[in-house]
């Protein structure tokens, strides 16, 4: 039966009655959780937890805290152990010891048609029609008891066998009917005839389906089915990933009652014991029991005379009963991932035996003697058992053994001469320094990723037609190679190969050959026609290719001989007509110029060319017209000047890259009829001429690096049905960055989707994290899910930020970000899962003479590399099976199923991963944590993906981005080349330049001026003091294409700092305020930051919230004379010092201010901002983000995808940011004031409220001075006001501008009344 409740069990009254109420009042950590199957009802301890009294036997409400253990439960139930659901009808076991999460992630595969309908029950009248949410999973029907969810109790109608019928007394209604006696009904009426159909024409395959075979997986089943017992000619049961009790009357004991059963699934669970049961089906051939936990196998196995495929892998096992050398039709024994020290003996009298799968074993020795006994065995597997010897004692041939797999072992030398009939051979990820075999019957070899400097064969193997030798130590190829006669595939990449023999380019079979990362300087010349189809040749010495390559290999697709040093391209034929079948042509990274663009006219097949980092100064227009079949194009790195016109006869090009280029002029390329994607950035565009109407294929522009271009209001409009459109934001400056910090790091960054349909690497940058003097870098990689790596890019970054408020131990703050980034993934990483790299650099504010370090944490196969001396210095560590051998020996512990392509359960290569909840504990969350003092000698860092690092070593990576000074352009620059070099991958990479060294600090110490007059300090922010412990909170968790760094510069915090007066005159010796980098904050400094420049809207190109029907003035149109602006001003408010001293008392009023926002943080605020920005108080009214949405040139721009192509949760904040950066760039207005001071902009009292001012000050000490007074007393306009003045109005205006004026504060918000 299937174990599953309702929350509607127990009516909403009667589920909490005032005990419960008054238990759950008393404490906030008490709670609740239902109990099913208990009918006593004991009394609760005085301080523990309680149970309440129910209704229903089945369920029960226990009161309980969030200290009460699951013993404690038990105990007081006096059961052995719990259930625990999860979303209706996810259960697990949850015993003593054993806890683990709930899972179902099959059952999602499983369900074909899903949907709300309205339901009935039964064939007779007095049931009524409810609205329910109805599944077609599997073989079955299943009906929520709850409408929209699949909480609560499942009501399952098995299918085959019964009926499934059209009501004719309703319109789209079906009756859906089981098999047996005890048949069931339901009626489900459709909204739509196209429902009706499709379910009606789903469930008629399965009622039509025989009921020999019957798949009830991934049911959270604990005994079979009562309707499976009418069965009597079950022929196929597949119980896969269930529950399934021993006793009971649908238990396990009640199996043999199915006499004709001869396919039976029971592994994933949990038996613990082998169940002697099965045993007495003696009909049974096929039996799979793996993954239960077994340590023995009963003696009765000798009964299943029948059986031909026994599988037991991921148990205990240590020895096999004699009695299983009785089975003589056994042809398949699977035997991995347990406990066995050596190949058992009883296996020998297995005559009919001819596949052996031992993988994951420890087998340490293999004795060639024991296989040549075993006379019938063909198949054999053991892999991951760390196998260090082969040994053949006699002489005696093993004749029998075609295929064997010794990967990921341990072996040194490997003579396998003696198998004269082996066929296949895997002996990858070994330390082989010598390899011998027998050639006779040989064709597949694969044996990359060892120590290899030969491989003898004997006799030649013409039987050959793969072979791999990658990643070796080769200099040579042997003779054996170019005698094979029918070798097809040939990899011998990643050696140290000078030249390839003639004979081998000359060979008329190959047709795929291999050979980049080696030393070649030269190819021999083809001398006759060859059918070779792939040619990879890139990372050699090559300074010429052949003269005849084009026209001799005419079969020849795909070429690749990036990163040489080709000065020209052979011609494609020796005459005007070519034959050329050239499709893929992959130039990059060679010294090629526009001469050889005319040699690719021959190759009218081609679909994708890539000519990046060349020296290209234009490509000839006649040319380009001439390749119509050209789908994708990447010319980047270059010194084009412009596109040419005839880029638009390519009618099926989709991808045009061509940044880091000198381009002024924007391609006519929008117009074409399948572009996708166009990444012009790093260029000198101007402007955009844009057509009447874009394509709507067009998904992702990139114009970020183009200084000079200016959008019109129009052109962002046109292009706001683009999915991922980044462009720049002008870059600003704060008090902080003046001093200094802007220089310490900047960042770059680039996603690229390559040849996949969706983009799953996401990006977290954010330049200035925490206390302003801080940043976290990120890269998220999904594989092939989009939706983890988005969430993690929204939410890990503030998940971090929460972490430091609780530690400063590196270990603990990152493994916790990882483990709460983990449980907020919620169902989503239930079965998706993605690879995160976080990167944290910091520093200690209470030490002065404390420099900056970098602390990495990192699961899956992201990685980080820092370039220290010009040196790569690898930070993180990669989680794969077949880089970790201390992961490998993990999972293995833990009895896992590593497939043949080295995955867990054949999902994932990661061992360590965020998400993929189900393949715990196989699959953790816990990362790798690392923190590296930074110095002067540290370069730059780099952060990529698992495909970056695959294409591109470490040591490539650093002189790439050596070569090249933007971070933007060096991170292009390495998602280009990695495409380049065959990535067909996403490929994500982050590049941040540091420039931390001792002469960075630029620190004062404070010292008295002589003068009597002081010429005014320089500019400095408003202190305000902030409460120790205050969280640091990122700007944003999302890397945007153009980075928030809210600064503003000296000039302009200068015009904006009011010059007040004060009521006490400066005497003697000024002291000056000590100056402090960046590097040594003041630990008491609070900055407000905001975004000028970019967010001021033109009133005549931008609905600025006054329209011309509108005769009233609206919030956040500001109207200064004849001018007329919207001020959106985005203050950065959540960046506090985390320490620092207690608020003096005369800033006690001053904190009142923010005395509404809890705990001291400050809320960000999205339509009305109040700040304190560089010594002045801003109010800022904006307008409603309702107005903004209803904005014809800001409607298009909500609910958008981020410029990484990363979705962020609708936040308000979120839009006002993007709003902001995508708005017309204004050059004149409030942002661009002069940076002299203006005496119009002085926050003094006025003459016209110097009387209401005293009014309000009647009765206290303190006098404020008029405007006489300070004129007076300051001098000439341009003279600056002394520090204590300034701080003093400031602190009055603060305490009195909402008595003053008509404004009120409410909620952290200005509104005007």
């Amino acid at each position: 039966m299937k174990r599953n409740g309702s929350r509607g069990c127990v009516t909403r009254k009667t589920r909490f009655g005032s005990r419960e109420r008054d238990w759950l009042k008393g404490d906030a950590q008490r709670g609740c959780v239902c109990l099913y199957g208990g009918t006593v009802d004991p009394q609760p301890p005085a301080s523990g937890p309680q149970a309440s009294s129910t209704l229903q036997a089945d369920l029960r409400l226990v009161l309980c805290s969030t200290t009460t253990t699951v013993e404690e439960l038990c105990a007081q139930r006096e059961v052995e152990g719990l259930y625990l659901q999860l979303h209706g009808d996810l259960l697990r076991w949850h015993s003593h010891s054993d806890i683990e999460c709930p899972v179902n992630a099959d059952q999602q595969e499983r369900t074909l048609l899903t949907g709300v309908f309205s339901v009935r029950k039964g064939k007779t009248q007095l049931h009524k029609w409810a609205e329910r949410q109805v599944l077609l999973c599997g073989t079955c029907l299943i009906v929520a008891s709850v409408k929209d969810s699949l909480t609560g109790k499942m009501h399952i109608l098995p299918l085959v066998g019964g009926k499934v019928e059209e009501v004719k007394r309703r319109q789209h209604c079906l009756m859906f009917s089981s098999a047996g006696p005890q048949a069931q009904t339901y009626f489900v009426n459709f909204d739509t005839l196209a429902d009706y159909q499709r379910w009606h024409r789903q469930a008629s395959k399965m009622v039509s389906q025989t009921i020999s075979l019957v798949d009830l997986s991934c049911y959270s089943l604990e005994e079979v089915p009562e309707y499976l017992s009418y069965s009597q000619d079950l022929t196929h049961l597949n119980l896969r990933h269930n529950f399934m009790s021993l006793q009971g009357p649908g238990g396990l004991l009640n199996l043999p009652r199915f006499s004709q059963l001869k396919s039976l699934n029971l592994s994933h669970n949990r038996l613990g014991v082998f169940p002697e049961s099965v045993c007495e089906i003696l009909t049974l051939t096929e039996l799979n029991l793996s993954c239960n936990g077994m340590n023995t196998v009963p003696a009765q196995i000798g009964n299943l005379q029948s059986l031909q495929t026994l599988s037991l892998d991921g148990n205990q096992l240590n020895f096999l009963p004699e009695e299983l050398g009785g089975l003589a039709q056994l042809s398949s024994l699977g035997l991995s991932f347990n406990n066995f020290p050596h190949i058992p003996g009883v296996l020998d009298r297995l005559s009919g035996m001819d596949r052996l799968a031992m993988a994951g074993n420890r087998v340490e020795t293999l004795e060639l003697g024991i296989l040549a006994r075993m006379s019938h065995l063909k198949n054999i597997d053991l892999r991951l058992n760390g196998l260090r010897w082969v040994k053949s004692e006699a002489l005696e041939a093993v004749k029998q053994v075609t295929q064997l797999d010794l990967r990921d072992n341990h072996l040194a030398t490997l003579d396998l001469s003696s198998i004269c009939s082996l066929e296949i051979l895997h002996c990858q990820r070994n330390q082989l320094r010598a390899l011998t075999l027998s050639g006779f019957t040989l064709r597949t070899l694969h044996a990359s990723s060892n120590r290899l400097t030969t491989v003898n064969i004997y006799p030649v193997p013409n039987q050959l037609t793969q072979m791999d030798l990658s990643r070796n130590l080769l200099e040579y190829l042997p003779d054996w190679v170019c005698d094979s006669r029918k070798v097809e595939v040939l990899d011998v990449t990643h050696n140290f190969l000078s030249e390839l023999p003639a004979r081998l380019l000359s060979s008329l079979s190959l047709r795929k050959l291999l050979a980049g990362n080696n030393r070649l300087q030269r190819l021999p010349d083809l001398l006759d026609h060859v059918p070779l189809e792939v040619l990879d040749l890139q990372h050699n010495k090559l300074g010429e290719l052949p003269e005849s390559l084009f026209y001799k290999a005419l079969n020849l697709k795909y070429l690749n001989v990036s990163a040489n040093a080709l000065e020209i391209i052979p011609p494609s034929s020796q005459s005007e007509e070519s034959l050329s079948t050239l499709q893929e042509l992959y130039l990059t990274g060679n010294k090629l110029n526009e001469n050889c663009a005319a040699l690719l006219v021959g190759h009218q097949n081609l679909r994708v060319l890539h000519m990046a980092y060349n020296q290209l100064l234009s490509f000839p227009a006649s040319k380009l017209s001439k390749l119509e079949l050209l789908e994708e194009l990447n010319l980047s790195g270059n010194k084009l000047k412009t596109i040419p016109s005839t880029v638009s006869s390519c009618k099926r090009l989709h991808t045009l890259i061509a940044h880091s280029n000198h381009i002024s002029v924007f391609p006519e390329i929008l117009n074409l009829p399948e572009i996708k994607l166009v990444d012009l950035s790093c260029n000198e565009l101007t402007e955009i001429l844009l057509p009447d109407s874009l394509t709507a294929t067009l998904h992702e522009l990139d114009l970020t690096g183009n200084s000079s271009l200016l959008l019109e209001h129009k052109t962002l409009n046109l292009f706001s049905h683009i999915t991922t459109l980044k462009l720049d934001q002008k870059p600003a400056m704060t008090a902080g960055d003046s001093l200094g910090s802007s220089t310490l790091w900047n960042h770059g960054y680039s996603e690229m989707s390559g040849q996949r349909n969706k983009l799953c690497v996401s990006v977290l940058a954010v330049d200035r994290f925490g206390d302003s003097v801080e940043a976290a870098y990120g890269v998220f990689d999904g594989d092939r899910n989009e939706e983890v790596p988005r969430l993690l890019q929204c939410t890990m970054g503030d998940v971090l930020s929460e972490e430091l408020l609780h530690s400063n131990v590196d270990s603990v703050y990152m493994s916790n970000t990882f483990l709460t980034s983990h449980r907020k993934l919620g169902m989503a990483g239930q079965k998706l899962g993605a690879s995160a790299l976080l990167c944290y650099i910091h520093h200690e504010p209470s030490e002065l003479g404390s420099y900056f370090s970098l602390t990495v944490a990192n699961v899956g196969s992201c990685q980080a590399v820092l370039c220290r001396d010009g040196q790569p210095l690898p930070l993180s560590k990669v989680f794969s099976l077949e880089q970790s051998t201390e992961e490998m020996d993990r999972v293995k512990l833990s009895k896992a199923i590593i497939t043949e392509d080295n995955k867990v359960s054949g999902v994932t290569c990661c061992s360590r991963l965020l998400g993929c909840s189900y393949l715990s504990p196989w699959v953790l969350p816990k990362p790798w944590v690392r923190t590296e003092p930074l110095c002067s000698q540290d370069d730059f860092l780099i952060l990529g993906n698992r495909a970056l690092f695959e294409k591109v070593s470490y040591q490539e990576a650093v002189c790439t981005v050596q070569a090249v000074r933007d971070p933007r352009a060096a991170a292009k620059k390495l998602c280009t080349l990695a495409q380049s070099y065959g990535c067909r991958d996403n490929v994500g990479a982050v590049v941040v330049s540091l420039h931390i060294g001792e002469d960075s600090c630029t620190c004062e110490t404070p010292h008295a001026n002589t003068g009597t007059e002081p010429r005014g300090p320089p500019p400095t922010p408003l202190p305000v003091t902030a409460p120790p412990g205050d969280p640091a909170m990122p700007s944003s968790s999302s890397g945007i294409a153009s980075e928030f760094n809210s600064e503003t510069s000296a000039s302009e915090m200068g015009s904006e700092a009011g010059s007040t007066a004060s009521d006490e005159h400066p005497s003697g010796p000024t002291v000056r305020p000590e100056r402090r980098c960046s590097l040594h904050p003041a630990a008491t400094l609070f900055l407000f930051q905001r975004q000028p420049s970019c967010t001021t809207f033109s009133s005549n190109q931008s609905d600025n919230g006054l329209d011309s029907d509108d005769e009233a003035p609206l919030e956040g149109v500001i109207s200064n004379g004849s001018k007329l602006e919207v001020e959106v001003d985005i203050h950065c408010c959540a960046f506090q010092i985390r320490s620092g001293p207690a608020a003096s008392p005369k800033d006690h009023n001053l904190d009142k201010t923010r005395s509404d926002y809890p705990n001291g943080k400050m809320r960000r605020q999205n339509s009305v901002v109040v700040s304190a920005t560089n010594g002045c108080l801003l109010a800022v009214c904006g307008r409603e983000i309702s107005d903004l949405k209803k904005s014809p040139s800001t409607s298009s721009l909500f609910g958008k995808k981020l410029s990484n192509g990363s979705v962020v949760a609708p936040e308000d904040s979120h839009n006002l940011i993007e709003v902001a950066v995508e708005a017309p760039k204004k050059k004149s207005g409030y942002f661009t004031a002069p940076a002299q001071q203006d005496p119009e902009d002085q926050l003094v009292v006025p003459p016209s409220l110097e009387q209401d001012v005293r009014e309000q000050l009647r009765g206290q000490s303190t006098e404020i001075p008029t405007h006489e007074e300070v004129v007076k007393r300051r001098g000439p306009p341009e003279a600056k006001i002394p520090q204590p003045e300034l701080e003093y109005l400031m602190r009055f205006r603060l305490q009195n501008l909402f008595a003053t004026f008509p404004f009120t504060w409410k909620e952290g918000q200005v509104m005007k009344q």
